[in-house]
């Protein structure tokens, strides 16, 4: 099989390398899935550059990326001979595994092949494990939303965007704040109000945005920078949903705010989610996309040996929508 793999941490372009690898038949209670698209996302690229205190990778190779979409082409023992030819998309290909969805196939336990509705498209079910998951964690995590006020900060990026119409279909009153340029677009997404995150009064416009009152829950992208901004808009009692905080990981709090309104701060990491979480997740988006409500753009799509080109872009930041390979394009180019 084609596949991108790396053996050191470091750029994209000075470790990532297209090989042939043996593409082993599925082992009991496994499948493997013919794939179409790799979904490339920030936390398969500060894998593959190396995080703080890591020297080497976990295994001595990786293809990395968790998500992906494609065509369940082979069945282990106990698993169903009819998913064979079933659309499907796949999560946590890469967590604690050596071998993920930057190939042309990967083979992984049948419960992390999710079989695709029949109206969605391939290129969508590449997005719905890291950046589809982690939307539904944080905006329905906390419970029923309809008929609340919720902000997403950073509306923009490619969690925010799917939280924004998550959201929006949950029956919520959705404040996000995002930069000028993308402010036209986190408004079509269904966004009531949208903020320019970068305001001096910033808390002041969100609060206005609310009617003046504090809103019980909030989603963050940038926790480190934000969060003294959340703990004057958010509502006693309320839920902080945190998913990110790349700018400042080593965050100061203000504890008083916090501790005075019984703040709760969730932390999402999607990979570790509870079985019972992740079925009722998966079912929501399902229920979402088959609807209409959720629209998962793609910003730019590398052929399978473009891989370093990919792994830049995410880094660049800034960017309309996701990066995906198509894993069906193996030569190089």
């Amino acid at each position: 099989m084609h596949a991108i793999t790396y053996s050191k941490l470091g750029p994209a372009r000075d470790v990532l390398q297209l090989q042939e690898l043996d593409n082993p038949a599925p082992q009991a209670g496994e499948v493997r899935v013919a794939l179409s698209f790799s979904g490339v996302n920030p936390s398969d690229t500060k894998s593959r550059a190396g995080r703080p205190g890591v020297a080497r990778p976990a295994f001595d190779m990786i293809v990395p990326h968790s998500d992906g979409s494609g065509v369940i082409d082979a069945v282990g023992e106990g698993v169903d001979e009819s998913r064979i030819g079933e659309r499907v998309w796949v999560w946590n290909a890469q967590w604690q595994r050596p071998f993920g969805t930057a190939a042309s196939h990967v083979t992984l336990p049948s419960d992390m092949a999710v079989r695709l509705p029949d109206t969605v498209s391939l290129e969508t079910g590449a997005i719905l494990g890291i950046p589809g998951l982690t939307a539904a964690q944080a905006v329905f995590g906390g419970g029923d939303i309809a008929d609340q006020s919720i902000l997403i900060q950073g509306g923009a990026g490619t969690v925010g965007i799917l939280a924004v119409q998550l959201a929006k279909w949950g029956g919520a009153h959705v404040i996000a704040t995002c930069g000028p340029k993308d402010m036209d677009r986190v408004r079509a997404a269904g966004a009531d109000a949208v903020l320019d995150y970068s305001a001096p009064d910033l808390a002041a416009q969100i609060l206005a945005a609310n009617g003046n009152a504090a809103l019980p829950r909030i989603i963050e992208v940038e926790f480190g920078l934000n969060v003294g901004v959340d703990a004057e808009v958010i509502a006693p009692n309320g839920q902080l949903a945190v998913y990110g905080s790349a700018k400042d990981m080593t965050p100061t709090l203000p504890f008083l705010p916090l501790l005075f309104k019984a703040v709760t701060i969730d932390i999402i990491l999607i990979y570790l989610l509870p079985k019972p979480q992740r079925d009722a997740l998966i079912d929501r988006l399902h229920r979402a996309l088959e609807e209409g409500a959720l629209n998962c753009t793609v910003a730019q799509i590398y052929p399978l040996a473009q891989a370093a080109a990919a792994h830049e872009a995410v880094e660049a930041g800034k960017r309309a929508g996701a990066i995906l390979l198509d894993c069906t394009t193996g030569a190089a180019t």
